[in-house]
């Protein structure tokens, strides 16, 4: 079973702010992979995490073409770490948009002055640590 828990909300909502921004892994339908910071990873729900992908570059095309990512948070500080791997929806326009655009830190969201970016929500399947170790899964 996925459940997100308070800890992970707190680390994560606040992971721009305390220099540990999220990385997402992608790869494209040819197995190309990628890999980014991105500062608006946030929890959304008890098993799902989101961002505000306000570039539209290559991790758009590549979860257009396979939605299959994984996000790795690291605070060195505190020596905690996850990661989570999952499927991702983009919600180009509605509701989900919109929350998650409201619930995006400031500090992106002005990179994105006339809001041309999506939602892009994570449904994890799996957390696990650096080492390997399985801490949940769905």
């Amino acid at each position: 079973m996925i459940s997100l828990i308070d800890q992970m909300r707190e680390m994560i909502d606040n992971a721009l702010a305390n220099g540990c921004p999220c990385i997402l892994a992608t790869a494209a339908a040819d197995g190309e992979p990628d890999i980014g910071y991105k500062g608006s990873m946030m929890v959304f729900d008890g098993e799902s995490l989101a961002y505000w992908e306000r570039t539209r570059r290559q991790h758009l095309k590549n979860v257009s073409e396979n939605p299959r990512v994984v996000v790795l948070f690291r605070d060195p500080k505190s020596r905690v770490n996850w990661r989570f791997h999952g499927v991702v929806t983009v919600h180009e326009q509605g509701p989900i948009r919109d929350q998650v655009m409201a619930r995006t830190v400031k500090d992106e969201l002005d990179k994105d002055p006339e809001r041309k970016g999506a939602a892009v929500v994570i449904r994890v399947d799996k957390v696990t640590n650096l080492a390997g170790q399985v801490l949940q899964t769905r």
